[in-house]
């Protein structure tokens, strides 16, 4: 399994975000892996096993989600930065809306 996991739901219609590309990137913007949410909104695959106890980001191409459907939107990209302070497996979803987002650390 790999050491980031993330899940995007769409607040504004109730459902999960399938579609959103998704990287994993180091705090210098390296790519180290990259994504597209699955029907139910998951990347389950993102990333190696393992991290080194370092800072790390997640961007989410949210602007081309909308786009598809046409919904016109605030952000082209929704970026989320964290630290990996140790070997557990990190969740991070993202909750969506055109013009908001939020997110916590997941299980």
């Amino acid at each position: 399994m790999s050491h980031v996991t993330t899940h995007v739901l769409d607040s504004s219609v109730g459902r999960p975000a399938a579609g959103v590309a998704v990287e994993l990137q180091d705090a210098t913007g390296v790519t180290l892996a990259t994504g597209t949410t699955d029907a139910d909104g998951r990347v389950a695959d993102l990333g190696p096993d393992s991290l080194a106890p370092a800072a790390y980001r997640l961007v989410f191409a949210t602007g081309e989600y909308f786009a598809a459907s046409g919904t016109p939107a605030f952000y082209p990209r929704v970026t989320l930065d964290f630290s990996v302070a140790d070997g557990a497996h990190y969740h991070v979803p993202l909750l969506l809306s055109p013009f908001a987002y939020s997110t916590y650390r997941g299980s």
